[in-house]
């Protein structure tokens, strides 16, 4: 272009974009908005009745005539009821309200706009059915999800709206079959039906749109078996959480394209066939929760894009493929509860772009050469391993070296002997779990120097001696650090929880900041520095031995939402400023030697009589109430004033009491110490 046609088009530009600012809204538009946000239960920020111009108005795009072209108001969580005024907007074409509170049923008006291309209702609270007439000749996307939407989804949109490139309809109570009727959408690009109640099979024309690249059908209720014989050129392929079956069909030459496909969670049986274990394409492997069978054979030659690999959950044999580190893309593993053996093969020791690896519930052995493998993997940042080593004592290598590692979760072993001293070379440590093992001994200070530490889980075990003081010390959880989070990048799943939630689920999820030191033989007191773990969540302390009063600094807990001290020997009262902590949803101090009143107020108000159970002393609104504690109390003491007067007795009553004492002292002391533990064992 030359310096002249460059200023025309700058110029030309230019009074575009004046024209635009200086234009003065259409007054039928002007009208309509106003009523539309006289309807609202909440303002609209940048919006006001008293100005005439609504073109200045924040989320309102007029073309150069005044009239509205774009209603783009996401996320300013509006609370209303959804008119059928909107449609008045003839010139509309970006109607983008996600995100608020807005309710009632769908304004059929607005599914018969002639220029409207972008309609966005997402993650509202709309109820009813479908519109079961639409004319959106110009739609391009259209985007109802995560809403309350049932019925039929209605065919009508592919006879009219046949230009519609994205459609996204997921997380509602949709029903029925995919309609035949989507065939005439030959420009579909993106169809998602996600956490819905759809039947029926998939329809074999789906495969046929020249356009289509991303499917998702995930969380349905999809029955039959997949089928294609015609080249597709999807890239995005997920039937997750549905009910399909048989064997997983040997065509994905026909998805020549396919990069992501995921089918977990269904009823498929069988081996894998060889065009997915030789797809050149496929990064992404997603097939767990089925009943897959015979070894993992997957071609690395071939498998040049894989990066992630998830098989978890179904009936491999075999042990662990040696010629894994030769998939050159290969970073997440997830291979856990299938019938493996053998232990991790030499070969992973040049496993350099590993960095995820589950292996959980399988019949692995030898841990401490797993350990001496693994450790040469660079880039590994989490490693799982729960489930497996039964009995194995725990490695006490101090060479063991895992510079990388942020994720160590080894719990369920059986696993002996003490917590090793390698782990005080894990610096960039986020997540411990080695609960559920045999680990005894002391809880070692070195824990405490672990600076990046937000969840530590060591219940369940035997250790004992006192909490050392440096676990209050922890940076992770005395302040809120983003760069401490656990946040993976994995691919996320939903499902409809019972509530009709829709739960989302990801392989990184983020653990709560915890201290999980529950069901070992810890003594002492509870330091009052615990005060200063702001930033923890979750802590438990309940089946140990701890002693001491419950301190007052646990009241500087900000960020608390659950603490159980239950079932040890704590005495005094609980200290009433613990009425402070407004995050906190569970409290137990059950089966301790507490005294006094419990307070009331603020979250004590939700607790129930379980919560205090097992403290004689205790009164108050869930329990005893004050009076009858201290009748009983001195009931007690008048007990005790006659057993001085038996001092009398002869000396073989003394002796025979004293013996029977022992016993019990003997005997009974360390069964119940022992009871309290083999319930996890059995």
């Amino acid at each position: 272009m030359n310096v002249f046609g460059l200023c025309v088009t700058v110029i030309v530009f230019g009074i575009s974009v004046e024209a635009q600012l200086n234009s003065t809204c259409n007054s039928n538009d002007s009208m309509v908005l106003k009523r539309f946000m006289n309807g609202m239960e909440t303002a609209i920020d940048g919006w006001t009745s008293n100005s005439s111009n609504c073109c200045d108005w924040d989320g309102i795009t007029c073309d150069s005539s005044g009239k509205v072209v774009k209603l783009e108001l996401s996320r300013k969580r509006l609370v209303g009821t959804l008119a059928d005024s909107l449609a008045s907007l003839n010139q509309l074409r970006t109607l983008n309200l996600s995100r608020n509170l807005l309710k009632g049923n769908l304004p059929t008006s607005l599914f018969h706009l002639p220029h409207l291309e972008i309609l966005d209702l997402s993650a509202n609270e709309f109820s009813g059915s479908f519109p079961s007439s639409v004319n959106l000749p110009s739609i391009q996307l259209l985007d109802l999800s995560d809403n309350n939407l049932e019925g039929p989804i209605a065919p009508g949109l592919c006879i009219n709206s046949t230009g519609v490139k994205e459609l996204k309809l997921g997380v509602n109570y949709f029903n029925g079959e995919i309609p035949p009727e989507f065939e005439n959408c030959s420009f579909l690009e993106h169809l998602c039906l996600d956490a819905n109640l759809v039947s029926g099979i998939i329809p074999e024309y789906l495969f046929k749109l020249p356009r289509l690249l991303r499917l998702s059908l995930q969380d349905n209720n999809i029955i039959g078996q997949l089928h294609n014989t015609n080249p597709s050129n999807l890239v995005y392929f997920d039937v997750s959480l549905n009910l399909i079956s048989g064997n997983l069909p040997d065509f994905f030459h026909t998805f020549p394209n396919l990069s992501y496909f995921a089918a977990h969670s269904n009823n498929l049986f069988g081996r894998i066939p060889p065009s997915l274990l030789n797809s050149g394409s496929i990064t992404s492997l997603i097939l767990r929760n089925n009943s897959l069978i015979g070894s993992i054979d997957i071609n690395c030659s071939a498998m040049i894009s894989l990066t992630f690999l998830d098989l978890a959950d179904n009936k491999f044999l075999g042990t662990i493929p040696d010629n894994l580190p030769a998939c050159p893309k290969l970073k997440m593993i997830d291979l856990g509860g299938n019938n493996l053996t053998g232990q991790i093969p030499e070969s992973f020791k040049r496993f350099e772009s590993l960095s995820y690896l589950s292996l959980s519930m399988c019949n692995l052995n030898n841990i401490s050469g797993s350990l001496n493998v693994l450790q040469h993997c660079p880039n590994l940042t989490t490693l799982v391993l729960g489930g497996s080593f039964d009995n194995e004592e725990i490695p006490s290598d101090s060479n063991l070296q895992f510079k990388s590692l942020k994720t160590l979760v080894i719990p369920n072993c059986k696993l002996t002997g003490k917590i090793p001293n390698w782990l005080n070379g894990l610096t960039k440590l986020r997540i411990l779990d080695l609960s559920w093992n045999q680990l005894n001994g002391p809880i070692p200070p070195f824990l405490g120097n672990l600076s990046s530490i937000v969840y530590l889980d060591l219940s369940n075990n035997f250790l004992d001696g006192m909490i050392p003081k440096t676990l209050t010390q922890l940076p992770g959880l005395r302040s809120r650090n983003i760069s401490l989070e656990v946040s993976l990048d994995f691919p996320i799943f939903m499902r409809r929880a019972m509530n009709g939630k829709v739960l989302y689920y990801s392989y990184g999820i983020r653990f709560p900041p915890t201290l999980d030191l529950s069901n070992n033989f810890l003594t002492g007191e509870i330091s009052p520095e615990f005060g200063n773990l702001k930033n923890l969540h979750i802590l438990n302390l309940k089946y140990n031995e701890l002693s001491g009063s419950i301190p007052e600094n646990l009241a500087n807990l900000s960020s608390i939402e659950s603490i159980d001290l239950s079932h040890n020997d704590l005495c005094g009262e609980i200290p009433v400023s613990l009425v402070r902590l407004g995050m906190l949803s569970k409290f137990s101090v059950a089966y301790n030697n507490l005294t006094g009143i419990i307070p009331s107020g603020g979250q004590f108000s939700t607790f129930s009589s379980s919560n205090f159970e097992g403290n004689p002393g205790l009164c108050g609104e869930f329990v005893l109430n004050c009076r009858e504690v201290e009748d009983l109390l001195e009931k007690q003491e008048s007990e005790e004033e006659e057993e001085v007067t038996m001092i009398g007795l002869p000396v073989w009553t003394g002796f025979g009491t004293g013996f029977v004492l022992s016993v019990v002292l003997l005997v009974v002391v360390p069964r119940i110490r022992d009871t309290k533990r083999t319930d996890k064992f059995e």
